[in-house]
């Protein structure tokens, strides 16, 4: 398929509040050769960016806990979530803003990040494209008690946690965030904890 087999017909906003959400019209050629037309939302908010901090020597990994408000109207009885670090781009380059977020969110200043891929998370209906990264921490990085902005609304706690916990957290539903889930099992399938 290339950007000829689709003919955007109509594109209205639904809403701007927020994010950008519009209903879009678009025709699509089939592999058949026959056109299609289809509407589809798409919910705009922009690209993120996550990180999965881990302490090679401890085994340990950094994570969050933060209210969530749409995992609680879905049956998440606190709306508590476990997660990576994470945080929207705006106007920066993914590892610049992923610097910034672990700063804010986990109180530690990385030197370096790696990026290790990058991925749709609702391709559905979502335009984000998530940047996933990893970097080493360690107790000398440590320059505040992080949190969050509360400006922006935050209360974000911090967690250190041995890898093998946050993977046990995983599989007994503890830790149910898609991000979250894929750094902690790239963490295990890439070896980033040092072995006896």
């Amino acid at each position: 398929m290339h950007a000829n087999d689709i003919r955007i017909v109509e594109q209205k906003v639904l809403s701007d509040d927020w994010y950008l959400l519009k209903k879009n019209t678009f025709e699509l050629r089939r592999r058949d050769g026959s056109w299609q037309r289809q509407s589809r939302e798409t919910y705009d908010r922009g690209n993120g960016a996550t990180i999965l901090l881990y302490h090679p020597g401890q085994g340990t990994v950094v994570l969050t806990r933060q209210f969530r408000f749409p995992t609680f109207v879905n049956g998440n009885p606190d709306g508590m979530l476990i997660e990576t670090c994470a945080g929207l781009l705006d106007q920066d380059d993914p590892a610049t803003c992923i610097r910034r977020e672990t700063e804010e969110e986990t109180g530690f200043r990385l030197r370096d990040v790696r990026k290790v891929f990058e991925a749709y998370m609702s391709p559905g209906s979502v335009t984000e494209r998530v940047f996933f990264f990893v970097g080493e921490y360690s107790a000398a990085d440590k320059v505040s008690d992080g949190g969050g902005e509360h400006h922006e609304g935050e209360d974000i706690e911090v967690l250190e946690l041995p890898l093998a916990t946050a993977l046990e957290m995983v599989a007994d539903g503890r830790i149910c965030d898609g991000k979250t889930i894929m750094l902690l099992q790239y963490a295990q399938l890439h070896g980033l904890m040092k072995t006896e």
